[in-house]
């Protein structure tokens, strides 16, 4: 699934990453709109993760769900 079908389907999305990450708000998921880097810098700053630990959790999220940004 690339970036441009991720913003697609981004309200479905969504409710997946807030199942995975409870801290980020509604706003936080509207400002990211599908966009990786976007989504990265949320989760170092709500999760209070480091960039590694945060790519870190977004690969293995990716791993498990059919959302992939390619």
């Amino acid at each position: 699934m690339n970036e441009d079908t991720l913003k697609g389907n981004w309200l479905q999305v969504k409710g997946k990453i807030k199942e995975q990450w409870g801290k980020l708000t509604d706003d936080d998921l509207d400002v990211i709109a599908g966009k990786r880097d976007q989504l990265l810098g949320k989760l170092q700053e709500r999760q209070g993760l480091a960039k590694d630990a945060a790519e870190k959790q977004l690969k293995d999220w990716e791993d498990r769900t059919k959302y992939h940004w390619d």
